[in-house]
This record gives C-alpha cells, structure tokens and sequence, in this order.
C-alpha cells in the first residue's frame, strides 16, 4: 500500500513562490510548510518562469512521472544522494536535486520527471 496521499493522482499541482531567496512551496496535505527546492533546481525553474508575469509572488508547477500534454521540462534521473535525488533537465543539460520531500508525491524516485510552469488563474 502506498504511503504517499497522492498515490492515485498521475498529474501533481503545486504553488511555488519566491521568499528570502529561495524558491519553495506549501503543502498542508503532507506536511510541507516553506519548502525550499536547492541546488541546481532554482536555475531550472528561473528558466521555466522568465516569461511568467511576477512568477515570485506564485506560479502553479504540475508535474508527473509520466508525459503530460504541453510539459516543458524532461528531468531525467541520474543518482541518489543524501536521501534525495539528482535529475539531469533536458533543456539546460544540468543537474538539480530533490529533497526527501519528493517522496511525499511519488513512493520511489521516478526515473523521469514531467512538469511545466504556468501563471495562477
């Protein structure tokens, strides 16, 4: 039996936002207040919202282990370390890594990571 709350969505939803210079999300769901994402992971994301109109105020970041229609962002699995893991994007051809925090979402790292940014509606 999975552990995760969201063991039967195949397509994820988060609100990201800029703070104290870091990029991160709330998830009362899980548990997750003022989560940052680090190393390497804010580079990707700044490239995915430089059009997004005020983006550090929020943005909506869907993601998934599987393809979805319009995603912009291939990351690709290529370690463990640290309890998180390192995923390689497609687009920038770097790595960033994922805290513990991903297995809140998906039971065992994925060796593929889905996810486009938009603008809040």
């Amino acid at each position: 039996m999975n552990s995760t709350p969201y063991a039967n969505n195949s397509i994820l939803v988060l609100t990201v936002y800029y703070s104290d210079g870091l990029w991160m999300f709330d998830d009362d769901r899980v548990g997750l207040c003022r989560e940052p994402f680090v190393e390497g992971v804010p580079e990707i994301i700044e490239h995915h919202v430089k059009d997004i109109h005020n983006a550090e105020d929020g943005f909506r970041m869907i993601f998934s282990a599987k393809p979805f229609p319009g995603y912009q962002e291939h990351l690709v699995w290529q370690r463990a370390e640290y309890g998180g893991n390192w995923y390689l994007s497609n687009v920038l051809q770097t790595q960033g890594w994922l805290c513990p925090a991903m297995y809140k979402y998906f039971e065992k790292a994925p060796e593929n990571i889905y996810v486009k940014c938009e603008t809040l509606r």
